[in-house]
């Protein structure tokens, strides 16, 4: 059974992982990291969107890909099976915050590692419930 993963999604120190004033131009805020990736959205919600992945997937993992308010959607249904968050030691100040609106543990997760490096903090966030 495929389970649902987001990989390496950075976020500053201060949980932000856009900075503010994002635009076509700078599409993760002032301060916020240069992209490049292609998306492809389907439009049925999120549920349609990861049958469809975990369809294509063939029981292999699915891999979450998007941005805050799409984590976050897919966090607040319960959805995600494990959560790699890189923290940047960096602070934004404002912008769009991954952890705004989620009681994390109430909705099943759990801090599973934690590794500090010199450019980001790793930690895993794995559904436990």
């Amino acid at each position: 059974m495929s389970r649902l993963r987001v990989e390496s999604f950075a976020i500053s120190v201060d949980g932000h992982g856009a900075g503010p004033a994002q635009s076509l131009e700078q599409p993760l805020g002032v301060g916020g990291m240069a992209g490049g990736t292609v998306f492809h959205f389907v439009t049925a919600g999120i549920e349609a969107a990861l049958a469809r992945a975990a369809d294509a997937a063939n029981g292999l993992d699915v891999r979450l890909g998007g941005g805050v308010a799409t984590v976050r959607q897919y966090l607040r249904a319960g959805l995600v099976d494990e959560l790699h968050i890189a923290i940047a030691p960096v602070f934004l100040g404002a912008g769009e915050s991954l952890f705004t609106g989620l009681d994390l543990p109430a909705l099943g997760y759990r801090c599973t590692e934690h590794v500090p490096t010199v450019r980001a903090t790793h930690v895993i966030v794995r559904k436990t419930s």
